[in-house]
């Protein structure tokens, strides 16, 4: 990846993050420390590592994304919305009555989603059925699927690492969100997953400590799994992504009370001016420029 390439991506990141921060902001409340610590990822995933048609999301051998951790699914969502799946306007009907967009990932209403999610521990689960169906179908690509740390602590996560390992589906590549911070504090103090890398390692997974936040890292990890990649023969690979929770907003960034909160406008101006991104969607911001 060259340096023109990884600038894109981080003018890119900027301006979903700045998507992500007046969706949440419009509404008025939302996950938005968890959702803003996985856009590196969703920007390397949809603008450069996934096959995927935004005008066709229901095709066969596209690659898949399950966002286990479902509610950050309003930063998918704005990185969904950029890449055109819908309309960006449907963002400031997050959560809403009515919506298609729910605050966690529902496959049935969001172009876009392969997964609905949200019921913690599980997301990885229905990812690794669907790397096995694909590898039973001898369909090609892969299915990606994001985790959270705190998510970590679900004993059905390391049913399916087992399951997974077991079935050598390589194909299927995971990310865990290491941001250090969940619902009821610092993961270190509610549950300790002590070495990562090694417990993925001893069940069975090739898995490397990677900076959530450095696209030409990620990208070579993502490109080494892919080359890897033998459906019945090699491992699956998983990621652990360090990242700042509440990453590109002041208010909030590295605060372990940002896992769901409250804010408005002027939190959201404050945080477009330090991203450098003009406003996008919400009414008050866009009609001021």
């Amino acid at each position: 990846m060259n340096k023109d390439e990884i600038a894109a991506l981080e003018r890119k990141a900027r301006e979903i993050r700045g998507l992500t921060i007046e969706e949440i902001g419009y509404l008025g409340v939302g996950h938005i420390g968890g959702a803003l610590s996985i856009v590196d990822i969703l920007v390397l995933l949809y603008h450069k590592q996934m096959r995927i048609d935004p005008k066709n999301p229901a095709w066969t051998e596209r690659d898949m994304l399950v966002l286990s951790k479902g509610h950050a699914g309003p930063a998918l969502y704005a990185t969904l919305a950029d890449k055109g799946y819908f309309p960006l306007d449907w963002l400031l009907t997050l959560n809403k009555g009515g919506t298609n967009l729910p605050s966690h990932c529902d496959r049935t209403k969001t172009p876009g989603i392969d997964m609905t999610t949200g019921s913690l521990g599980q997301g990885l689960a229905a990812a690794a059925g669907l790397a096995l169906a694909r590898a039973m179908d001898k369909k090609p690509g892969f299915v990606y699927c994001i985790i959270g740390d705190g998510e970590s602590n679900e004993g059905q996560v390391w049913e399916t690492a087992m399951f997974a390992s077991h079935k050598r589906l390589s194909n299927l590549i995971a990310f865990t969100d290491w941001n250090g911070m969940q619902i009821d504090g610092l993961t270190k103090e509610v549950m300790d997953m002590e070495d990562i890398v090694a417990k993925w390692r001893a069940f069975g997974w090739h898995a490397q400590m990677v900076d959530g936040h450095d696209f030409a890292a990620m990208d070579t990890a993502i490109d080494e799994a892919k080359r890897r990649a033998a459906p019945g023969s090699e491992k699956p690979t998983i990621l652990i992504l360090r990242t700042i929770k509440g990453k590109g907003a002041p208010f909030c960034e590295g605060q372990v009370t940002n896992h769901n909160m409250n804010f408005g406008i002027a939190q959201v101006k404050e945080s477009l001016v330090a991203l450098n991104v003009p406003a996008r969607i919400t009414p008050e911001l866009v009609q001021a420029q």
